[in-house]
């Protein structure tokens, strides 16, 4: 019996030393922004980026992201917008979770030609506790208007970089 509570106790403090991670069913909260204006306010622009994430193991995520910018600039303002569904893979290095993935989407708004969007994405979530994470990404989004113009338009592309905090629950 002894033996018995004294692997019970290993067992445990070897689980409670463990680095905080994803696991099969988890969801994810993300929420990156940025913004810019002149120096006298004139012309500003701001960005908001959130994400939505079911890990289907402990290391593949399906993603639904939603951006938004804004943009008050000489001459008026205009919104614009993309939603994108992505397929993320990650690594386990401890605390920090590198991923790999490829996403797809449609572009839209005022200022924007409205085409569907496509590419890879990758980056590192940051663990800072068991439920929070610091999140940067970067995509490289290809523009096209149907499947027949996608292959040609690839080096046409645009990066979208993501710094921000995410939550696991």
């Amino acid at each position: 019996m002894e033996s018995h509570c004294q692997w019970q106790w290993v067992a445990s403090a070897t689980h409670a030393q463990e680095a905080p991670g994803f696991e099969e069913g988890d969801r994810t909260f993300t929420l990156s922004g940025s913004g810019s204006s002149d120096k006298d306010f004139d012309a500003s622009i701001a960005s908001l980026e959130m994400g939505l994430g079911w890990f289907v193991s402990d290391q593949v995520a399906f993603q639904l992201r939603q951006g938004i910018g804004f943009a008050d600039v000489q001459g008026g303002d205009n919104w614009n917008g993309s939603t994108r569904l992505g397929f993320d893979y990650f690594m386990n290095a401890g605390r920090v979770k590198p991923f790999v993935g490829v996403g797809i989407g449609y572009l839209y708004g005022d200022g924007v030609e409205e085409q569907f969007v496509a590419g890879p994405d990758a980056g590192v979530r940051v663990f800072v506790n068991d439920t929070t994470f610091v999140n940067l990404g970067i995509e490289y989004q290809f523009l096209f208007d149907d499947a027949d113009e996608a292959k040609d338009s690839y080096d046409d592309g645009r990066f979208v970089y993501a710094v921000g905090m995410g939550v696991k629950w």
